[in-house]
């Protein structure tokens, strides 16, 4: 029997074009089980414009990068009026909640809009739930993302290890005053108040207990339940990751990673409990993402095997749409 002699450039034509065939597949297949509403025109159009909050040593942007990386562009693309807010970098709640009350108030004044929904990160979850506490009237929803809703256990250890008063706690506070301050300066926030260790009091478990019988709104009363979905007229949500080291290339993923081992093992996005972010409807406290990632840092450098934290704001704003808000 003669065998033809094997054509190399017609196998490798025929391999590609079989490979090729199968990704189409696999892409075709994929885009048939999406939603079809997260397509059209529309998707993320609420009836009030949404306000995203930082959270602490947070900033709008510096240079290129926003804080809300890529977020609020995506959601103006599909019909969102978004607005990035500066606040104090570091300082207790209540500070940075009447900063934010008064952006508020001047965006509103600017758009003519009778409420914002607000959307806030880290510390921006407790900020922006003083200014629903405070002008419920002014607030159509709040949406707390990793927030720090019933204290960090880092926060914790930090007044621990470094108690006010001592040497520790001097140097640590210059250190993270300064820190606080060059990342305000660059962002275009300088003039703002920087008060770390007001912030750290804030943070913690006891600062967060005191806050939270002032501002109880949206608040779960059992220890990792579901708070009031709806509260004098303001609609209560969040969400939160719980898997600290989530991509290898993240240059910051290692520090979450030794930040989350101040929470004994309890599920954590490495410097917030799960239990803790909980905050009125859960969505979810157990995303594989960690608290960068939960507003897309570091530059895009997130869980490649999780919804992608840009989708889940979309997400959210659909839902709020939904709602009327």
């Amino acid at each position: 029997m003669i065998h033809k002699p094997i054509d190399l450039a017609v196998l490798l034509e025929t391999i590609l074009k079989k490979i090729l065939t199968t990704w189409l597949g696999a892409l075709l297949l994929a885009l048939t089980l999406l939603p079809g509403s997260s397509w059209a025109a529309g998707y993320t159009e609420t009836k009030y414009p949404i306000v995203l909050v930082h959270g602490l040593f947070g900033f709008d942007n510096i240079g290129p990068v926003d804080y809300f990386y890529g977020i609020s562009s995506s959601l103006r693309a599909d019909g969102a009026k978004v607005y990035v807010t500066q606040v104090s970098a570091a300082n207790s709640t209540e500070v940075r909640g009447e900063q934010l009350l008064t952006q508020v108030k001047q965006i509103l004044a600017a758009t003519g809009a009778a409420k914002v929904n607000l959307i806030g990160h880290s510390h921006g979850g407790p900020t922006i739930r003083y200014v629903a506490s405070v002008r419920p009237d002014l607030v159509a929803s709040v949406t707390s993302v990793g927030g720090v809703n019933k204290g960090s256990a880092v926060a914790d250890v930090i007044l621990g290890v470094a108690p006010p008063g001592s040497l520790s706690n001097t140097v640590l506070v210059s250190v993270t005053n300064g820190l606080s301050s060059v990342i305000s300066f660059l962002s275009g926030g300088s003039g703002l108040s920087q008060d770390s260790l007001a912030a750290v009091k804030s943070l913690s478990t006891a600062g967060s207990l005191k806050f939270n019988q002032a501002h109880p709104e949206g608040v779960p009363t059992t220890a990792c339940g579901e708070g009031a979905y709806t509260v004098r007229g303001v609609s209560y949500f969040s969400w939160s990751g719980a898997k600290p080291y989530t991509n290898v290339f993240d240059i910051l993923d290692p520090a979450l990673a030794l930040t989350s081992l101040a929470f004994s093992g309890a599920n954590n996005d490495g410097l917030v409990a799960s239990c803790s972010s909980r905050l009125g409807r859960v969505i979810r406290d157990n995303y594989a993402i960690n608290h960068l990632d939960e507003v897309n840092q570091t530059i895009g450098l997130v869980n490649l095997f999780e919804t992608n934290p840009v989708t889940l704001y979309r997400q959210q704003a659909n839902r709020l749409r939904n709602l009327g808000l």
